[in-house]
């Protein structure tokens, strides 16, 4: 009797459960209906995001100590410059004006990007952190910008396409030069340092 009961109120717990899982979250009043609105969203966030970051790539810059490192991340702030403009270009071709949504993805990664250059002293070690912080940022616009290409492609906006793609593979390439910069010097002049306080303790 008592192992029937225990199985009957499992199966009511776990169907309660189940109900309760199933339930949707209800969209804001705002929220985007079809793909044409995500798209539009979509591109409201990934131009704030650059814009914002052509404010932190200059921090990143004036806080790296390899001249290598320093060249890349000014280099990328002038192909970012480049991208917003080519954003504004993209609204252009749907019709929409230009404007901005506040990304908290991005806002996230700048923050931390911050926090690793306050926590590491200047050298290599903090480039190391500057890169790495660099990099999420990188990987969050290549997987923003592949989507934003596969909803332009959907939606049939094949102007727009070509400029997000174009984008798209720069971000790839700064993705790239950020991991050479890295192998060739900087993690392993790191790592050296790491040596040097073990021998020292």
């Amino acid at each position: 009797m008592k192992t029937t009961k225990s199985t009957a109120g499992t199966k009511t717990t776990s169907a309660a459960t189940k109900t309760k899982s199933n339930k949707n979250t209800k969209g804001k009043s705002s929220a985007a209906e079809g793909l044409r609105e995500l798209f539009e969203d979509s591109l409201k966030d990934i131009y704030w995001a650059e814009k914002a970051l052509t404010k932190a790539l200059p921090k990143m810059a004036k806080n790296a100590t390899s001249e290598n490192l320093i060249s890349t991340l000014n280099d990328h702030l002038t192909v970012t410059e480049e991208q917003v403009s080519r954003l504004e270009q993209v609204f252009e071709l749907i019709g929409k004006k230009a404007s901005a949504k506040k990304c908290d993805a991005m806002e996230g990664l700048i923050k931390e990007g911050e926090s690793i250059i306050e926590e590491t002293e200047s050298g290599p070690v903090r480039d190391a952190g500057i890169i790495a912080a660099s990099q999420k940022i990188e990987h969050y616009e290549i997987a923003s910008y592949g989507t934003l290409a596969a909803f332009a492609e959907t939606l049939g906006e094949e102007d727009a396409l070509a400029l997000l793609q174009q984008t798209l593979e720069e971000e790839k390439e700064a993705d790239t030069l950020l991991t050479d910069v890295a192998y060739n010097n900087i993690n392993f002049e790191a790592a050296e340092e790491d040596d040097e306080d073990d021998e020292e303790a």
